[in-house]
């Protein structure tokens, strides 16, 4: 392989090879992993601009001429993917919807700014972009990972217009004390392209408060069984489990999901898995069934797509 990268798309669920041909792992029920290489997912996207309509006032048209209707407010529940991810037996991140909890309440980024201490991680959201992370040290700044440069910003900078929230309670490690979280951010200010040890804004945010290896580029070798499970709540009584390696694939997979939408995501289930009825009595999630898959698209193939996002599958 050398120097050469084949580079391919993200594949859809029912793409993804499993160890058995009927897509049925037969020890432990349906499982599947993916493994991002050489991959960094796109949160750096220009925003697109507003179409404009015949009298150039640029808001949006509807097709007819008519401005469309504005925007509805951000609401998780709709655009989110309520999840759970577990380490072998434990639950070291959860994003839960239930009432009273802090994944539903976000802000304006003039309100958050009241709401963050030096050391909070902040996540900013928006529909149908990745959600962005940032680590707040102080004094209306915080420190993120844009544009593969860690840099230091305004926090209202940072946000992009988006709503945000402070996020400390999604991952369950222990974290590192304020001072040692606001020491780390600071200290890679300036860190680009091959100096960087992060894929992405969480990686980076999440390393920074919890100094796990777990959330560096290679910081897990990816040999034997997947240890890494990321339960994705279907409804109140189903879910779907999936399985990776590393911890960094599994945070690509999360924030894909999160970036096409809690929508795109149970279509792509109810499409290419079929749901497996719980036995009576069973009060686990039930689990799904894979349908025979096939092989993944070759490289030029994929490439044809358009996507440029380097996965393997195992």
């Amino acid at each position: 392989m050398g120097n050469q990268v084949e580079k391919l798309t993200h594949l859809s669920y029912k793409e993804v090879p499993t160890a058995d041909p009927t897509g049925v792992d037969r020890d432990d029920g349906p499982r599947i992993g993916v493994s991002y290489i050489f991959s960094n997912d796109d949160e750096d996207v220009e925003p697109q601009p507003l179409p404009q309509v015949p009298d150039g006032s640029g808001l949006p048209d509807g097709g007819d001429g008519q401005p469309l209707p504005p925007p509805q407010p951000y609401d998780p529940r709709l655009h989110e993917v309520e999840c759970s991810v577990f380490y072998r037996d434990e639950c070291i991140y959860q994003k839960s919807f239930a009432p009273g909890s802090a994944a539903l309440s976000t802000y304006t980024p003039e309100n958050l700014l009241n709401k963050c201490k030096p050391g909070d991680l902040v996540e900013f959201v928006s529909q149908a972009q990745y959600p962005h992370w940032a680590v707040y040290v102080g004094n209306f700044q915080v420190v993120h990972l844009h544009r593969l440069e860690v840099s230091n910003s305004f926090l209202t900078d940072a946000s992009h217009g988006r709503r945000g929230r402070v996020v400390n309670e999604l991952y369950r490690y222990k974290p590192l004390s304020p001072s040692a979280v606001v020491r780390n951010a600071l200290a890679h200010v300036g860190a680009k392209e091959r100096e960087l040890s992060w894929r992405n804004s969480e990686s980076f945010a999440a390393w920074c408060r919890y100094g796990k290896r777990e959330f560096k580029i290679g910081g897990e070798l990816r040999i034997g069984k997947q240890p890494y499970r990321l339960q994705i709540q279907l409804s109140a009584q189903r879910s779907h489990t999936l399985e990776f390696q590393s911890l960094e694939d599994l945070i690509m997979e999360k924030r894909r999901n999160d970036q096409i939408g809690r929508a795109a995501v149970l279509q792509e289930l109810a499409t290419h898995l079929h749901p497996a009825e719980p036995d009576e009595g069973d009060s686990d999630a039930a689990r799904t069934t894979l349908p025979p898959t096939r092989p993944p698209a070759p490289a030029s193939e994929a490439e044809d797509r358009g996507s440029g996002r380097e996965v393997v599958a195992h």
